[in-house]
């Protein structure tokens, strides 16, 4: 890669794990605390809709990639487990994995079921065999990636085949009114809640700009596709703000 994108920087590919680590470091503990702020508990919306298509079932083996602390892997596993008290199975397994030890560590902290193990680990190189997976999730994390290719391969490496690969990203609004009034919150207020509730202005800065250099809905789908997905396509949330890209390795 000649160069990564940090927010609205250009930087060196290697320098960006660090810089995107520093930002999470900082915002760990109150990152949960800051979703619900910036968008009003929208977010918990969205992740349920997430789960629901997702549809966890007993026995299977998912992998939370970029899964922070935690808030998605909690939902498969109790949706696993209220399948497998209607008709049996073995346990599910969900493995959340994420780049940041700090948001592991306040994930943990929270406590999780025993369905749910922890790993520290890069979505570039996944600590899974290949075709291990029943299904992929990446909830707003694909975005702080060096290379979103390498993570889409990878992904697809380490699904079985027949597994469902599915990526909530914050993505472009379909309407100019719309993309206007976002864009106005999202650079106006967001980094002022940052600033005010975690400390860290700057941080939430970086979020905010690294949604508008994120691919659009359907560059994002075709990238699925020349990953080696089937069937790529998206569901639009709240019109467009954030988008559930699926695809399947087929």
């Amino acid at each position: 890669m000649p160069s990564a994108t940090f927010g609205f920087q250009d930087v060196d590919p290697a320098e960006k794990p660090a810089l995107v680590r520093g930002v999470f470091d900082r915002v760990a503990r109150r990152y949960d605390l800051m979703n619900d702020l910036m968008s009003g508990g929208v977010h918990r919306l969205w992740k349920d809709a997430v789960a629901a298509r997702l549809n966890p079932q007993p026995g299977e083996l998912i992998v939370d990639c970029a899964g922070g602390t935690g808030d998605m892997a909690r939902r498969f596993a109790k949706m696993a487990r209220a399948a497998q008290l209607r008709r049996g199975g073995d346990d599910a397994r969900v493995v959340v994995v994420d780049y940041n030890a700090e948001m592991i560590a306040a994930g943990r902290a929270r406590g999780a079921p025993p369905e749910v193990v922890w790993a520290v680990g890069d979505a570039q190189r996944l600590p899974l065999p290949d075709a291990a997976a029943d299904a992929y999730v990446i909830a707003f994390g694909i975005r702080n990636v060096t290379d979103i290719a390498a993570a889409l391969a990878e992904a697809r490496r380490v699904l079985k085949p027949g597994g469902r690969f599915l990526c909530l990203e914050f993505s472009r609004p379909v309407t100019e009114a719309l993309q206007k009034a976002y864009d106005a919150y999202s650079f106006k207020v967001i980094p002022a809640i940052g600033g005010a509730v975690a400390g860290d202005r700057a941080s939430y800065q970086y979020l905010v700009e690294s949604i508008r250099r994120f691919p659009d809905q359907a560059r994002f789908a075709a990238m699925i596709g020349e990953a080696g997905f089937s069937r790529a396509s998206w569901s639009n949330f709240t019109g467009g703000v954030a988008a559930l890209h699926q695809g399947w390795a087929i």
